[in-house]
């Protein structure tokens, strides 16, 4: 065994990494789905993908403890006598082990993509009911809904469809968060306030503390893609 097949194994091992990565985030655009469609009430599908998203993040610290371990043990050899090479690979398992061994349930709920997939079920739910119960106490002309939200799919800044939507809790106007992030950095890199861009609002300081990323937006517009036939 060479250093240099060690490191191509790592490299592989870490494009496994970003897939997994990409797996877990297709689980929370599922769950999401599901929520959308039966609510999260003792929703055995969403415990099933809940298992899912926790197997996953076992595999990636996994995966991470035994690149830890390979590191750690081929920079040890690197300056030890060339005959080390021979117990590399056992130095390799005894230290995956260790490492592996320390890893408790806590670790793994703590995965980034377990608390933002838990996080954006339960936010994402709560918006679903808000919306719901507005429905109820108002009906509005389908044709107008249609138009209305259509619109509120467009920046006010970038005049495009939004990508990551964000409500202004003051106003309740929706903007881009790229697009608004970089306009009150500007603005205020400028010593100026940020008035909010939608035509007719009096909202004349946008701060980035009055933001919240709208997850129910977020999912009909990935809908209304999907239903378009857009990319």
């Amino acid at each position: 065994m060479s250093l240099s097949s060690v490191q191509s194994t790592l490299s592989t091992l870490k494009s496994c990494q970003d897939d997994i990565g990409a797996c877990m985030d297709m689980v929370s655009d599922v769950a999401l789905g599901i929520v959308e469609a039966q609510g999260m009430d003792n929703s055995p599908a969403l415990k099933k993908l809940e298992e899912m998203i926790l197997e996953c993040s076992r595999l990636d610290r996994e995966i991470s403890c035994f690149v830890e371990s390979v590191d750690e043990k081929t920079a040890q050899v690197r300056r030890e006598p060339p005959d080390a090479m021979f117990h590399l690979r056992n130095a390799v398992k005894e230290r995956f082990t260790e490492l592996t061994a320390g890893v408790t349930d806590a670790d793994l709920q703590r995965h980034s993509k377990v608390v933002a997939f838990r996080d954006s079920v339960r936010k994402y739910a709560m918006q679903a009911g808000q919306t719901a119960a507005e429905n109820e106490e108002e009906e509005f002309d389908e044709d107008i809904a249609v138009t209305q939200s259509q619109t509120n799919f467009t920046c006010p800044l970038t005049q495009v469809e939004m990508v990551n939507p964000v409500k202004n809790k003051k106003c309740g106007h929706h903007y881009d968060q790229e697009a608004v992030l970089e306009m009150i950095k500007a603005k205020h890199k400028n010593k100026k306030k940020f008035r909010c861009p939608k035509v007719g609002c009096g909202n004349t300081d946008v701060q980035q503390s009055d933001l919240k990323l709208d997850l129910l937006m977020k999912r009909m517009i990935q809908n209304h893609k999907r239903q378009s036939g857009k990319t």
